[in-house]
């Protein structure tokens, strides 16, 4: 697809800020690699080989009784008896002695000195997903070791598993929340701005109800009666907050309205929509998107203060302000702080740097060099 001049003029505005450049490629890996978080860190094998064919329960749940088992229910591939029934083709030994039939097989690759069909497991780089309880043998919160690069909990989960199921669920929250306030507050805040008079009085008292009503009291509420999931946050959060882009367009829309380009397109019969979005809009995008920033970071700290709070999605979701919480709630655990601060600190960084050069690459009057 071929860019026109002026969106060719804006890219390479962009790419000559190095570090919008630079901020949006470390941010897309690292989005592109939590997109794929259920094969970076899960509790399900990505591929299991058994009697010589081949499954792959991270994509479908298979019963216990597919690999020799007794249970109809799906199998836990992290138990010693299930990695026995793989690993020998679903012997029967297995479920008496899975510990002393694994090391016999380990060490001579004989079971009861007959040759077995081995079947393998390919596991994920982290073999814990962000809701797997581990058994340590020691007490919850554990220090990073081997096994756990980030420690675990106070429930004994996996802390690097949640950041990376965390970072995707608190990117995706705030993308969608800003998208959607964005579309709302535009089109409000041109329709005040260009037609004026009494539309614009009656949308600004509407307006400052709407701001003046309590909106985490609002929320408190609704938690209190229904159980709070991710689209009803999403809701709440687009119903209180699609206020924030309307002054700035109106204001754009006002101050444009009676440039001469506009009073010509109205008098040749233009429409007025496509006036205020072909014609007017282009020239609001650049305040607007000085605020885009301001508002995604805002969504990323409301919906870890709601978390951290207590009001939020709830503590079996990957949240990084439940992780917060624990941090507050365990201080002989550094790491859980650490990691908290240090994940908050990168993301909201690197969203910052990268809408800067969004704003820049859309400024008119600036040109980089």
């Amino acid at each position: 697809m071929r860019l026109s001049p002026l969106n060719r003029r804006r890219w390479q505005n962009f790419c000559a800020n190095r570090r919008a450049w630079w901020s949006l490629w470390i941010f897309g890996v690292l989005f592109g690699l939590s997109l794929c978080a259920e094969f970076i860190a899960n509790d399900r094998p990505l591929l299991v080989r058994f009697r010589g064919e081949l499954h792959m329960p991270v994509f479908r749940a298979y019963p216990e009784t597919v690999f020799g088992g007794d249970f109809s229910t799906e199998a836990a591939y992290r138990d010693a008896e299930v990695q026995c029934l793989i690993r020998t083709g679903g012997l029967e030994v297995c479920l008496d002695a899975p510990a002393a039939t694994m090391a016999e097989l380990e060490a001579t690759g004989r079971v009861g000195g007959a040759e077995v069909e081995e079947g393998f497991i390919l596991w994920p780089l982290i073999p814990y997903s962000y809701r797997t309880v581990n058994d340590l043998g020691t007490a919850a919160p554990s220090a990073p070791d081997a096994r756990h690069w980030l420690g675990t909990d106070d429930t004994a989960r996996d802390v690097l598993a949640r950041v990376i199921y965390g970072f995707r669920l608190s990117v995706a929250f705030a993308l969608i929340v800003t998208a959607l306030t964005s579309v709302i507050g535009i089109a409000a805040g041109a329709v005040q701005g260009y037609f004026g008079g009494r539309t614009d009085l009656i949308f600004q008292r509407v307006i400052e109800l709407w701001g003046a009503t309590p909106s985490l009291y609002i929320i408190i509420i609704v938690a209190a009666i229904w159980r709070m999931n991710f689209w009803l946050l999403v809701f709440l959060m687009v119903l209180f907050g699609w206020t924030a882009l309307v002054g700035v367009v109106r204001a754009e829309f006002l101050r444009a309205r009676n440039f001469e380009y506009v009073r010509a397109a109205r008098a040749l019969g233009v429409p007025d929509r496509v006036i205020m979005f072909r014609h007017v809009l282009p020239n609001a995008m650049v305040a607007t998107l000085t605020l885009l920033p301001f508002i995604i970071t805002g969504v990323i700290g409301s919906l870890a203060a709601l978390d951290f709070l207590g009001f939020g999605l709830p503590s079996s979701a990957p949240s990084l302000g439940e992780l917060s919480l624990q941090a507050k709630q365990n201080l002989q655990a550094p790491w859980l702080a650490f990691t908290a601060f240090f994940t908050f600190a990168i993301m909201l960084s690197l969203l910052v740097f990268i809408f800067e050069g969004v704003r820049d690459a859309f400024d008119p009057r600036k040109t980089f060099r």
